[in-house]
């Protein structure tokens, strides 16, 4: 049985990151982030990391404004984001951009693969995996490499200006080894929460309906940013991703 205390802190973690994600929302209505794709990232990353991205947020990604950014131009300065973000904040947010394509492509995933289980099937459920979670992880992966390759290529393409099939090849440079790794986190501590924790500790079911599959979710894309933040920290070094 999942104990009172543990379906209470679940629903209560992702109140906050919903809260979290909406105040963030609020905001860029009023101040847009000067690459439009950070609009976006901001408040999926609030999903799951909610306290710590509104903080992040505020404190460096309103330097990236579009307003700010078009003041620095205009004076011909170096932007306040460039100028002011360190570079262990830089590659945070490098990881995190990666990682909001992670995370709707695995909420997407998810979800299809409940409302038509037909899909797991043809991921190899019931024929090559006894578990569903197996196949579902497959789908995972097709969908936030989808999400992650799109969001890299709405940053690569206008910062370095090529063109569609140039932003692409490299969209998929830049993202293919940084999703991996997030993926191998997330995979390996919902691993843990699935056959472990509840299946062995709490002798229930982790169900993709309950909050609290949703908050061990939230906790395995925290693993994810982890494992995929050194390997973010090596491309940008390499020159394969763009500082953010």
């Amino acid at each position: 049985m999942v104990p009172a205390w543990l379906h209470i802190l679940a629903i209560a973690s992702l109140l906050l990151g919903f809260v979290c994600a909406l105040v963030i929302a609020v905001d860029e209505r009023r101040h847009p982030q000067h690459m439009w794709i950070m609009n976006i990232v901001w408040p999926a990353l609030a999903l799951f990391a909610s306290l710590i991205a509104l903080w992040a947020y505020f404190t460096y990604g309103r330097l990236a404004t579009h307003e700010k950014m078009h003041a620095a131009m205009q004076a011909n300065e170096t932007p306040p984001s460039q100028r002011l973000t360190p570079f262990p904040v830089m590659v945070g947010k490098g990881t995190s951009h990666c990682g909001s394509g992670c995370t709707l492509g695995d909420i997407c995933a998810e979800w299809i693969a409940f409302l038509f289980p037909t899909v797991a099937v043809w991921f190899g459920w019931q024929t090559i995996f006894s578990e569903k979670i197996f196949a579902v992880w497959i789908l995972d992966y097709i969908l936030a490499f989808g999400f992650g390759v799109a969001f890299q290529y709405f940053t690569i393409k206008p910062m370095r200006n090529l063109s569609p099939v140039q932003g692409l090849i490299q969209a998929v440079k830049a993202d293919a080894l940084s999703l991996t790794a997030w993926q191998v986190g997330m995979y390996g501590f919902m691993a843990i929460a699935h056959f472990y924790i509840f299946a062995h500790v709490l002798g229930a079911k982790l169900e993709v309906t309950s909050v609290e599959f949703w908050f061990m979710m939230q906790i395995a894309m925290i693993f994810g940013f982890m494992t995929a933040y050194p390997v973010n920290w090596w491309l940008i070094r390499a020159g394969i991703k763009e500082k953010m």
